[in-house]
């Protein structure tokens, strides 16, 4: 009886051994799986290679970048919340829309229907935050207001990808000085560009963001005296007078058709030395209100602008 004991205390001592170790080695897989990230909120513990990425953060592009596809994304159009961006088609191909990546509500059904085993949103989205974490493993990217180099790099520092997250933007700097010192030979050194959202009466001046940086603070183009100075997110807002105190010689108006159409019937518009001397290039809305605030859409930007300057008038 002795001995039978003895068998099976063996035995049970075996199975608590055997169940150590498998419990360790779940463990170990489970580890070797996943990350430990730093996110607004401090330490997440996230997939190391997530195959159902759900963005709400507006990054998508900047995810592609790193080598990410989303599953879902909020990176719609600003005119149309139901498609993808123009230069964002081939990136997001596939993916479903879940809003507009500037509103800060979510639907949150929907998301969980896509099974993600992770989500990223920005602070905007705060409130829903305690939500979608119950979902999947969720990042919260605190957006630089001004400086959307910054919010590429912390992307990459987030996911340790800040190398490849570099890399790009060296690659883009490179290029968009290039083409900014090609279009100063072509057009003169001195030559003042404007860009401005025209909208219910009122001009939009890209200044420290958008389609303004990319050709001041990319391209190196120069600036017009009289520009109203961007110090937030918001665009600072000019009337017609005010659209007549800036000395530009060239000027990007972006509007819809009904926007334009109000904009050209105006006769301090037609009186501005630029429109007088048919330098004035007019864009869609949609897409090129939000390409400017977008890195792959800048990259596009810089190609199209070369382009547009240097057609004939």
């Amino acid at each position: 009886m002795k001995k039978k004991s003895r068998i099976i205390l063996v035995m049970l001592i075996a199975m608590v051994f055997f169940m150590g170790c498998a419990a360790q080695a779940k463990d170990s897989q489970r580890t070797e799986a996943t990350t430990i990230v730093t996110d607004a909120k401090g330490k997440v513990e996230i997939p190391k290679a997530p195959k159902r990425i759900v963005d709400l953060s507006g990054n998508s592009d900047s995810l592609s970048i790193l080598g990410y596809k989303v599953t879902g994304t909020a990176n719609s159009d600003a005119y149309d919340y139901t498609k993808f961006p123009s230069y964002l088609e081939d990136v997001l191909e596939g993916a479903e829309i879940l809003g507009y990546s500037m509103q800060d509500t979510v639907d949150v059904e929907a998301v969980m229907n896509l099974e993600p085993d992770l989500i990223i949103l920005s602070t905007v989205q705060e409130k829903v935050y305690e939500q979608l974490k119950t979902i999947a493993p969720t990042v919260m990217i605190q957006l630089e207001a001004l400086d959307w180099k910054e919010d590429v790099k912390t992307l990459g520092t987030v996911f340790h990808q800040k190398d490849k997250a570099e890399d790009w933007l060296k690659n883009y700097e490179t290029k968009a000085a290039s083409i900014g010192n090609t279009i100063k030979k072509k057009q003169g050194e001195d030559t003042t560009y404007l860009s401005f959202l025209a909208s219910g009466g009122q001009f939009f001046v890209f200044d420290g963001a958008g389609f303004g940086e990319v050709l001041y603070e990319d391209m190196g183009l120069k600036k017009p005296t009289g520009m109203p100075e961007q110090t937030d997110i918001s665009l600072p807002v000019v009337t017609y007078e005010g659209l007549a105190a800036i000395e530009a010689d060239h000027i990007f108006v972006i509007a819809t058709d009904e926007d334009l159409e109000v904009l050209q019937a105006n006769e301090i518009w037609n009186n501005l030395p630029a429109v007088k001397a048919g330098k004035v290039t007019t864009l869609d809305a949609s897409p090129y209100f939000n390409q400017g605030y977008s890195p792959i859409g800048r990259e596009l930007l810089l190609d199209e602008i070369a382009v547009m300057l240097d057609e004939p008038d």
